[in-house]
């Protein structure tokens, strides 16, 4: 007699309906959080909730789900801050390894930049909230008033204000993929071989390069500003480096990026900011508790 497989259990329909978001909901806490390992948290947080739901109850469940996520990143954003009070040294958000269909979404790439979540870091928790979930999820301003407990009015004025307030610090962006492969291209070549001259043909004059070891690992503790002070930094410390480390390129954020590896180790990981055909920012991870999502692909959706 042939014995006959078992069968495929077939998940619940809150489960189901669970799965079908999480991209999604990983997506707007890590936008609203900068930590991947944070998102992670109240993605299950809100999964424990999601469970406990009467889905007869429940008209919009893609809505339901990211209210109940965008309340529990709220709450944890607060213990963000007070951790990044006694944080150790600049910090910098937790770089995802991103598949390329990242970056072909202009608008997604944009929001999850390494620039553009140091803007987003410089709003009130509840205007981060409101921007994230209407200016890139586009949500309306009354299902972002019960995501966030405010009315719809209220809503509409942090938008404005909130706008206002990324519109004056929103990082300068290439449009041509081309353009911005070309100068990731050069930028790679020229840290590669340590030319001073290489570096400094592909630097904005105004780069900014910041560092993030928190406190584990040594790392730059202010930003360094300016082609030639940033040129030179990467010259000699690359140089000192030569044989030690690889460097290999990578989609971080939906943006390229170096990944220094030692020793068979992710070391550092160098996201690059590139507008206008040159290097305008630079930010290198160095702590190794915010380097455990380079190991896997990470989808973000919106």
């Amino acid at each position: 007699m042939t014995e006959q497989p078992l069968p495929v259990a077939q998940p619940d329909t809150a489960t189901s309906v669970f799965l079908t978001h999480r991209n999604l909901l990983f997506t707007v806490a890590y936008e609203m959080l900068g930590s991947a390992a944070d998102a992670e948290d109240v993605v299950q947080e809100t999964w424990l909730r999601w469970v406990d739901v009467d889905l007869e109850t429940v008209r919009d469940q893609r809505a339901y789900l990211v209210r109940i996520i965008t309340r529990q990143a709220l709450l944890r954003l607060r213990t963000l801050g007070r951790r990044k009070e006694s944080y150790v040294g600049p910090w910098l958000p937790e770089p995802l390894l991103t598949a390329p269909d990242v970056a072909e979404d202009a608008e997604l790439a944009e929001s999850v930049s390494m620039a553009m979540l140091l803007v987003l870091e410089t709003l009130a928790p509840t205007e981060r909230a409101v921007f994230v979930l209407r200016e890139v999820f586009a949500l309306g301003y009354e299902e972002i008033a019960e995501a966030v407990g405010k009315s719809a009015a209220a809503v509409r004025q942090i938008a404005h204000r909130a706008r206002e307030h990324v519109a004056a610090r929103r990082p300068r962006t290439t449009v041509s993929a081309a353009d911005t492969r070309a100068a990731f291209d050069a930028f790679t070549r020229a840290t590669e071989t340590g030319d001073l001259q290489s570096l400094l043909d592909i630097l904005a004059p105004d780069v900014v390069l910041l560092g993030d070891g928190g406190g584990i690992k040594q790392a730059i503790r202010r930003p360094i500003s300016g082609s030639g002070k940033v040129a030179r930094l990467l010259s000699t410390g690359l140089g000192r480096l030569a044989g030690a480390v690889s460097l290999r390129p990578a989609q971080v954020n939906g943006h390229p990026a170096l990944v220094l590896w030692r020793d068979d180790e992710i070391d550092t990981v160098l996201a690059v900011g590139i507008a206008a055909g040159l290097v305008t920012g630079l930010y290198a991870v160095r702590n190794p508790e915010k380097l455990s999502h380079m190991a896997r692909t990470t989808t973000l959706h919106r």
